[in-house]
Protein backbone atom coordinates (compact mmCIF):
# COMPACT_ATOMS: atom_id res chain seq x y z
CA UNK A 1 0.00 0.00 0.00
CA UNK A 2 1.43 3.36 -1.07
CA UNK A 3 0.16 5.63 1.68
CA UNK A 4 -2.18 3.66 3.88
CA UNK A 5 -2.50 5.81 6.98
CA UNK A 6 -5.47 8.02 6.00
CA UNK A 7 -9.00 7.63 4.60
CA UNK A 8 -9.06 5.38 1.51
CA UNK A 9 -5.59 3.94 2.03
CA UNK A 10 -6.27 3.20 5.67
CA UNK A 11 -9.57 1.49 4.87
CA UNK A 12 -7.83 -0.71 2.29
CA UNK A 13 -5.08 -1.66 4.75
CA UNK A 14 -7.55 -2.50 7.51
CA UNK A 15 -9.67 -4.60 5.15
CA UNK A 16 -6.60 -6.47 3.89
CA UNK A 17 -5.39 -7.18 7.43
CA UNK A 18 -8.86 -8.43 8.36
CA UNK A 19 -8.56 -10.93 5.51
CA UNK A 20 -5.30 -12.19 6.93
CA UNK A 21 -3.16 -10.64 4.20
CA UNK A 22 0.43 -9.55 4.77
CA UNK A 23 0.50 -5.79 4.24
CA UNK A 24 3.44 -3.45 3.72
CA UNK A 25 2.79 0.29 3.93
CA UNK A 26 5.06 2.96 2.46
CA UNK A 27 4.21 6.26 4.14
CA UNK A 28 5.70 9.55 5.27
CA UNK A 29 5.45 8.88 8.99
CA UNK A 30 2.93 11.62 9.73
CA UNK A 31 0.37 9.10 11.00
CA UNK A 32 0.66 5.60 12.38
CA UNK A 33 -0.49 2.85 10.01
CA UNK A 34 -3.00 0.26 11.24
CA UNK A 35 -1.59 -2.22 13.73
CA UNK A 36 -0.28 -5.32 12.00
CA UNK A 37 1.01 -3.63 8.87
CA UNK A 38 4.73 -3.56 8.10
CA UNK A 39 5.93 0.03 7.87
CA UNK A 40 8.40 1.56 5.40
CA UNK A 41 9.10 5.29 5.58
CA UNK A 42 9.47 7.50 2.54
CA UNK A 43 8.18 10.76 1.07
CA UNK A 44 7.39 9.97 -2.57
CA UNK A 45 7.67 13.64 -3.54
CA UNK A 46 11.32 13.77 -2.40
CA UNK A 47 14.26 12.73 -4.64
CA UNK A 48 15.03 9.71 -2.45
CA UNK A 49 11.47 9.05 -1.36
CA UNK A 50 11.37 5.50 -2.68
CA UNK A 51 14.72 4.45 -1.17
CA UNK A 52 13.17 2.24 1.53
CA UNK A 53 11.09 0.47 -1.10
CA UNK A 54 14.02 0.05 -3.46
CA UNK A 55 16.18 -1.38 -0.66
CA UNK A 56 13.93 -4.37 -0.08
CA UNK A 57 13.90 -7.38 -2.38
CA UNK A 58 10.33 -8.33 -1.45
CA UNK A 59 7.70 -9.17 -4.03
CA UNK A 60 3.95 -8.59 -3.69
CA UNK A 61 0.73 -9.86 -5.21
CA UNK A 62 -0.62 -6.34 -5.58
CA UNK A 63 0.13 -2.69 -4.94
CA UNK A 64 -2.58 -0.10 -4.27
CA UNK A 65 -2.00 3.60 -4.92
CA UNK A 66 -4.45 6.45 -4.22
CA UNK A 67 -2.24 9.41 -5.22
CA UNK A 68 -4.17 12.40 -6.59
CA UNK A 69 -1.55 15.05 -7.41
CA UNK A 70 1.47 15.03 -9.77
CA UNK A 71 1.24 11.90 -11.96
CA UNK A 72 5.04 11.50 -11.97
CA UNK A 73 4.77 10.32 -8.35
CA UNK A 74 2.58 7.43 -9.49
CA UNK A 75 4.92 6.85 -12.44
CA UNK A 76 8.08 6.54 -10.34
CA UNK A 77 6.61 4.02 -7.92
CA UNK A 78 4.94 2.00 -10.68
CA UNK A 79 8.19 1.72 -12.61
CA UNK A 80 10.07 0.63 -9.50
CA UNK A 81 7.52 -2.05 -8.67
CA UNK A 82 6.64 -3.34 -12.14
CA UNK A 83 9.00 -6.30 -11.90
CA UNK A 84 8.14 -7.18 -8.31
CA UNK A 85 4.35 -6.85 -8.16
CA UNK A 86 1.76 -8.94 -9.98
CA UNK A 87 -1.00 -6.33 -10.22
CA UNK A 88 -1.31 -2.57 -9.80
CA UNK A 89 -4.51 -1.07 -8.41
CA UNK A 90 -4.89 2.66 -8.90
CA UNK A 91 -7.76 4.38 -7.10
CA UNK A 92 -8.71 6.94 -9.70
CA UNK A 93 -11.84 9.04 -10.12
CA UNK A 94 -14.90 9.47 -12.32
CA UNK A 95 -13.47 12.96 -12.91
CA UNK A 96 -11.23 11.49 -15.63
CA UNK A 97 -14.11 11.54 -18.12
CA UNK A 98 -14.25 14.40 -20.63
CA UNK A 99 -16.45 17.26 -19.45
CA UNK A 100 -19.36 17.22 -19.38
CA UNK A 101 -20.09 13.48 -19.41
CA UNK A 102 -23.57 12.42 -20.43
CA UNK A 103 -25.90 11.00 -17.80
CA UNK A 104 -25.32 7.27 -17.44
CA UNK A 105 -21.75 7.37 -18.74
CA UNK A 106 -19.79 4.11 -18.58
CA UNK A 107 -16.13 3.10 -18.67
CA UNK A 108 -15.95 3.56 -22.45
CA UNK A 109 -16.84 7.26 -22.28
CA UNK A 110 -14.16 9.60 -23.74
CA UNK A 111 -11.50 10.76 -21.26
CA UNK A 112 -9.91 14.13 -20.52
CA UNK A 113 -7.24 15.37 -22.92
CA UNK A 114 -3.79 16.62 -22.07
CA UNK A 115 -2.98 14.20 -19.26
CA UNK A 116 0.59 12.92 -19.01
CA UNK A 117 2.23 10.39 -16.69
CA UNK A 118 5.27 12.68 -16.57
CA UNK A 119 3.39 15.78 -15.44
CA UNK A 120 4.30 17.73 -12.33
CA UNK A 121 0.61 18.42 -11.73
CA UNK A 122 -2.21 20.18 -13.53
CA UNK A 123 -5.78 19.85 -12.27
CA UNK A 124 -7.48 17.03 -10.42
CA UNK A 125 -9.02 15.37 -13.48
CA UNK A 126 -5.83 15.43 -15.57
CA UNK A 127 -3.70 14.38 -12.62
CA UNK A 128 -5.87 11.33 -12.02
CA UNK A 129 -5.84 10.42 -15.70
CA UNK A 130 -2.07 10.96 -15.76
CA UNK A 131 -1.82 8.54 -12.84
CA UNK A 132 -3.83 5.97 -14.81
CA UNK A 133 -1.52 6.36 -17.79
CA UNK A 134 1.54 5.95 -15.56
CA UNK A 135 0.18 2.65 -14.25
CA UNK A 136 -0.74 1.40 -17.71
CA UNK A 137 2.69 2.33 -19.04
CA UNK A 138 4.50 0.39 -16.30
CA UNK A 139 2.18 -2.61 -15.84
CA UNK A 140 0.31 -2.90 -19.12
CA UNK A 141 -3.41 -3.42 -19.61
CA UNK A 142 -3.47 -6.98 -18.30
CA UNK A 143 -2.03 -6.15 -14.87
CA UNK A 144 -3.68 -2.79 -14.17
CA UNK A 145 -6.93 -2.19 -12.29
CA UNK A 146 -8.31 1.36 -12.44
CA UNK A 147 -10.89 2.04 -9.73
CA UNK A 148 -12.76 5.16 -10.87
CA UNK A 149 -14.57 6.19 -7.73
CA UNK A 150 -17.29 8.73 -7.24
CA UNK A 151 -17.96 10.57 -3.98
CA UNK A 152 -16.37 8.68 -1.07
CA UNK A 153 -17.77 8.96 2.47
CA UNK A 154 -17.27 7.09 5.72
CA UNK A 155 -14.93 6.86 8.72
CA UNK A 156 -11.48 8.49 8.39
CA UNK A 157 -12.77 11.05 5.89
CA UNK A 158 -10.15 13.80 5.59
CA UNK A 159 -12.05 16.07 3.20
CA UNK A 160 -14.70 16.95 5.76
CA UNK A 161 -17.94 16.57 3.83
CA UNK A 162 -19.96 14.18 5.98
CA UNK A 163 -18.19 15.36 9.16
CA UNK A 164 -19.33 18.91 8.42
CA UNK A 165 -22.97 17.86 8.05
CA UNK A 166 -22.80 15.80 11.24
CA UNK A 167 -21.28 18.62 13.26
CA UNK A 168 -23.65 21.21 11.82
CA UNK A 169 -26.73 19.12 12.59
CA UNK A 170 -25.37 18.20 16.04
CA UNK A 171 -25.19 21.94 16.80
CA UNK A 172 -28.99 22.05 16.57
CA UNK A 173 -31.46 24.66 15.42
CA UNK A 174 -32.76 25.34 11.91
CA UNK A 175 -30.51 23.79 9.26
CA UNK A 176 -30.40 24.88 5.63
CA UNK A 177 -31.13 21.64 3.77
CA UNK A 178 -30.60 22.07 0.01
CA UNK A 179 -33.42 20.57 -1.98
CA UNK A 180 -35.02 18.69 -3.32
CA UNK A 181 -34.89 16.17 -0.49
CA UNK A 182 -35.39 13.32 -3.00
CA UNK A 183 -32.28 14.38 -4.97
CA UNK A 184 -30.34 11.17 -5.81
CA UNK A 185 -27.09 10.83 -3.87
CA UNK A 186 -24.72 8.16 -5.10
CA UNK A 187 -21.63 7.85 -2.95
CA UNK A 188 -19.47 4.89 -1.96
CA UNK A 189 -18.64 4.04 1.65
CA UNK A 190 -14.85 3.90 1.89
CA UNK A 191 -15.06 0.42 3.42
CA UNK A 192 -17.19 -0.86 0.55
CA UNK A 193 -14.62 0.56 -1.86
CA UNK A 194 -11.88 -1.25 0.04
CA UNK A 195 -13.72 -4.58 0.11
CA UNK A 196 -14.59 -4.43 -3.58
CA UNK A 197 -11.01 -3.53 -4.47
CA UNK A 198 -9.53 -6.45 -2.55
CA UNK A 199 -12.09 -8.81 -4.03
CA UNK A 200 -11.12 -7.56 -7.47
CA UNK A 201 -7.47 -8.33 -6.69
CA UNK A 202 -8.44 -11.87 -5.66
CA UNK A 203 -10.39 -12.25 -8.91
CA UNK A 204 -7.46 -10.94 -11.02
CA UNK A 205 -9.60 -8.19 -12.52
CA UNK A 206 -8.08 -5.56 -14.75
CA UNK A 207 -9.28 -2.54 -16.69
CA UNK A 208 -11.44 0.35 -15.53
CA UNK A 209 -14.44 0.15 -13.20
CA UNK A 210 -16.72 2.98 -12.11
CA UNK A 211 -17.35 2.67 -8.38
CA UNK A 212 -20.28 4.42 -6.69
CA UNK A 213 -23.56 3.52 -5.12
CA UNK A 214 -26.00 2.01 -7.63
CA UNK A 215 -29.08 3.99 -8.72
CA UNK A 216 -31.55 4.43 -5.88
CA UNK A 217 -28.94 3.85 -3.18
CA UNK A 218 -29.68 7.08 -1.29
CA UNK A 219 -30.97 10.64 -1.46
CA UNK A 220 -29.98 13.95 0.07
CA UNK A 221 -32.96 13.61 2.39
CA UNK A 222 -31.98 10.15 3.57
CA UNK A 223 -28.43 11.30 4.28
CA UNK A 224 -29.46 14.32 6.35
CA UNK A 225 -32.27 12.43 8.12
CA UNK A 226 -29.68 9.83 9.12
CA UNK A 227 -27.48 12.62 10.52
CA UNK A 228 -30.37 13.92 12.62
CA UNK A 229 -31.09 10.46 13.99
CA UNK A 230 -27.54 9.55 14.93
CA UNK A 231 -26.68 12.87 16.57
CA UNK A 232 -29.94 13.01 18.52
CA UNK A 233 -29.87 16.77 18.01
CA UNK A 234 -32.81 19.12 18.19
CA UNK A 235 -32.36 20.16 14.58
CA UNK A 236 -34.94 21.23 12.05
CA UNK A 237 -34.09 20.51 8.44
CA UNK A 238 -35.47 23.38 6.41
CA UNK A 239 -35.60 22.16 2.85
CA UNK A 240 -34.84 24.99 0.48
CA UNK A 241 -35.36 25.16 -3.26
CA UNK A 242 -32.18 24.98 -5.35
CA UNK A 243 -32.95 28.32 -6.98
CA UNK A 244 -32.98 30.03 -3.58
CA UNK A 245 -29.69 28.40 -2.58
CA UNK A 246 -27.97 29.43 -5.80
CA UNK A 247 -29.41 32.96 -5.75
CA UNK A 248 -27.77 33.44 -2.35
CA UNK A 249 -24.36 32.85 -3.95
CA UNK A 250 -23.84 29.54 -2.13
CA UNK A 251 -21.38 27.23 -3.86
CA UNK A 252 -22.69 23.70 -4.41
CA UNK A 253 -20.46 20.80 -3.36
CA UNK A 254 -18.10 22.88 -1.20
CA UNK A 255 -20.25 25.20 0.92
CA UNK A 256 -23.03 22.61 1.05
CA UNK A 257 -21.01 19.39 0.88
CA UNK A 258 -22.16 16.59 -1.44
CA UNK A 259 -25.01 18.72 -2.85
CA UNK A 260 -25.23 19.74 -6.49
CA UNK A 261 -28.33 21.27 -8.12
CA UNK A 262 -30.55 18.85 -10.05
CA UNK A 263 -30.37 18.99 -13.82
CA UNK A 264 -26.86 20.45 -13.85
CA UNK A 265 -23.79 19.04 -15.58
CA UNK A 266 -22.32 18.46 -12.14
CA UNK A 267 -25.29 16.37 -11.07
CA UNK A 268 -24.87 14.16 -14.13
CA UNK A 269 -21.11 13.90 -13.67
CA UNK A 270 -21.15 13.13 -9.96
CA UNK A 271 -24.27 11.03 -9.54
CA UNK A 272 -25.12 9.24 -12.78
CA UNK A 273 -22.18 6.96 -13.57
CA UNK A 274 -23.06 3.50 -14.86
CA UNK A 275 -21.68 1.13 -12.21
CA UNK A 276 -23.20 -2.07 -13.59
CA UNK A 277 -19.76 -3.47 -14.41
CA UNK A 278 -18.66 -3.16 -10.77
CA UNK A 279 -21.97 -4.56 -9.54
CA UNK A 280 -21.51 -7.62 -11.75
CA UNK A 281 -18.04 -7.94 -10.22
CA UNK A 282 -19.43 -8.05 -6.69
CA UNK A 283 -19.99 -4.46 -5.56
CA UNK A 284 -22.18 -4.28 -2.44
CA UNK A 285 -23.05 -1.03 -0.68
CA UNK A 286 -24.10 -0.77 2.95
CA UNK A 287 -27.13 1.34 3.98
CA UNK A 288 -26.71 5.08 4.38
CA UNK A 289 -27.56 4.91 8.09
CA UNK A 290 -24.63 2.57 8.73
CA UNK A 291 -22.21 4.92 6.97
CA UNK A 292 -23.52 7.87 8.97
CA UNK A 293 -23.57 6.00 12.30
CA UNK A 294 -20.01 4.76 11.96
CA UNK A 295 -18.70 8.12 10.77
CA UNK A 296 -20.33 9.82 13.76
CA UNK A 297 -18.78 7.28 16.17
CA UNK A 298 -15.36 7.82 14.64
CA UNK A 299 -15.80 11.60 14.67
CA UNK A 300 -16.81 11.59 18.34
CA UNK A 301 -13.74 9.48 19.16
CA UNK A 302 -11.70 12.41 17.81
CA UNK A 303 -13.56 15.04 19.77
CA UNK A 304 -15.55 16.08 16.72
CA UNK A 305 -12.64 17.34 14.62
CA UNK A 306 -11.84 15.41 11.42
CA UNK A 307 -8.26 15.31 10.08
CA UNK A 308 -8.49 17.69 7.12
CA UNK A 309 -6.18 17.63 4.12
CA UNK A 310 -4.36 20.91 3.53
CA UNK A 311 -4.37 20.50 -0.25
CA UNK A 312 -8.16 20.59 -0.58
CA UNK A 313 -10.49 23.59 -0.19
CA UNK A 314 -12.35 23.96 3.07
CA UNK A 315 -15.97 22.84 3.05
CA UNK A 316 -18.99 24.16 4.89
CA UNK A 317 -21.35 27.11 5.02
CA UNK A 318 -20.81 30.33 6.98
CA UNK A 319 -23.45 30.44 9.76
CA UNK A 320 -24.23 34.06 8.89
CA UNK A 321 -25.03 33.13 5.30
CA UNK A 322 -27.16 30.22 6.43
CA UNK A 323 -29.11 32.43 8.84
CA UNK A 324 -29.70 35.06 6.14
CA UNK A 325 -31.10 32.52 3.69
CA UNK A 326 -33.34 31.03 6.36
CA UNK A 327 -34.48 34.45 7.52
CA UNK A 328 -33.46 33.98 11.17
Amino acid sequence: MLGGTEFVGRAVVEAALARGWDVTVLHRGRHEPPSGARSLLGDRTAPDGLAALAATSDEWDAVVDTWSAAPRVVRDAARLLAGRVSRHVYVSSCSVYAWPPKAGYDEDTPLVDGASPDAEGADYARDKRGGELAVLDAFGTGRSLLVRSGLILGPYENIGRLPWWLNRIAAGGPVLAPGPRELPLRYIDVRDLAEWTLGAVEADLDGAYNLAGPPGHSTMGELLDACVRVTGARSELRWTEPEVVLAAGIEPWTQLPAWVPPGSDYQAALYSADVSRAVRAGLRCRPVQETVDDTWSWLRSRGGAPPLRTDRPAVGLDPAVEAKVLGI
